[in-house]
């Protein structure tokens, strides 16, 4: 991410025993954590029900593995994806947010479309298909895309009719590579989204949300059809690049609903030194809609077992119909 947000509790604040931990991972998700508001509108979610009920499991001698089994249920309850506590022996985490998906994306499969001369520069992968379509995949934005990589790119693509960007299975990294990619598909300073920023400790205290506004590149900059590929595994800065991209001219989405998590993390720790992350800004799309439980595509599609049987990216189809049209 472009920039991490955090603190530290203290052992002056909270003790180092079962209750102290728990008592200081209830409070830091509470002061600070942007979705209450959503949870008790979606399913009824009481913060400090919780709190009583999972409290009522501690014992003063419980081992630490005890503790965090107890403390992981307890997140649980926020049924988000993007809230971990890592402790050095294991990372509790809430998986259904993307389990309950198809994967959406087989890595042998695109080694069918990519063949093996494919070109490479920092980290994304592109290729011009039989059909003149060209395929970018940007597997992570976890390091940084220079200007003349990006003229590189494009100016081998430049005789494409169109242009498929695939971010599926893209787990996010720094908010700026997201920027800067998307920035080659703009021609003027264009607001992308909105993003509020917590103003309090209580649960509805936020700023008011700010346009995010992403300013053209200076180096070239793709005028044709694009098609950006997502799936469940699509979030982060990734989720935030589909937020970008969606509401461009000549921009279709195609796959299935992206992972969400596009705010700013927040980080803390507890007196024992386990850490907990969530996503502390709330993201909003041109529309005014969340973005943090994820986006939909333009056209949705999975992947069906025919087509994998045939050697065939049911996806990568689709995008290819709609960008020869």
């Amino acid at each position: 991410m472009a920039a991490v947000l955090g603190s530290c509790v203290t052992e002056d604040e909270f003790s180092n025993t079962p209750q102290g931990n728990f008592d200081a991972l209830w409070e830091i998700v509470d002061e600070h954590y942007c979705f209450f508001g959503d949870k008790a509108a979606e399913y009824g979610l009481d913060w400090r029900e919780c709190r009583n009920r999972y409290s009522e499991m501690l014992l003063p001698k419980m081992t630490g593995e005890q503790l965090f089994e107890v403390c992981g249920k307890m997140l649980d309850e926020l049924r988000d994806g993007h809230v971990n506590l890592v402790a050095p022996f294991n990372t509790a985490r809430y998986w259904d947010w993307h389990e309950n998906y198809p994967v959406n994306f087989s890595d042998s499969l695109q080694r069918v479309y990519l063949g093996t001369d494919y070109r490479l520069t920092c980290g994304i992968k592109y290729c011009i298909l039989p059909d003149n379509i060209g395929y970018l995949y940007v597997p992570s934005f976890e390091g940084s895309v220079g200007s003349g990589n990006l003229d590189a790119i494009f100016t081998y693509l430049r005789l494409c009719d169109g242009l498929i960007v695939d971010v599926r299975n893209n787990e996010g990294g720094l908010l700026t590579m997201a920027q800067d990619l998307a920035a080659s598909f703009i021609n003027e300073k264009t607001t992308v989204g909105y993003i509020a920023h917590k103003t309090g400790k209580a649960h509805d205290a936020f700023s008011a949300p700010e346009p995010v506004k992403l300013t053209p590149s200076k180096g070239m900059r793709w005028q044709k059809p694009v098609a950006v590929l997502t799936n469940r595994r699509t979030y982060s800065a990734a989720n935030a690049f589909v937020m970008y991209m969606k509401d461009l001219p000549k921009v279709t989405v195609v796959g299935d609903r992206t992972g969400g998590g596009a705010g700013m993390p927040y980080n803390n720790e507890l007196p024992n030194g386990w850490k907990v992350r969530f996503s502390a800004c709330p993201t909003y799309d041109v529309h005014m809609q969340s973005t943090e439980n994820g986006i939909e595509p333009d056209q949705h599609c999975d992947m069906l077992a025919p087509d994998f049987a045939k050697g065939e990216d049911t996806i990568i189809e689709m995008a290819r119909e709609l960008l020869n049209k």
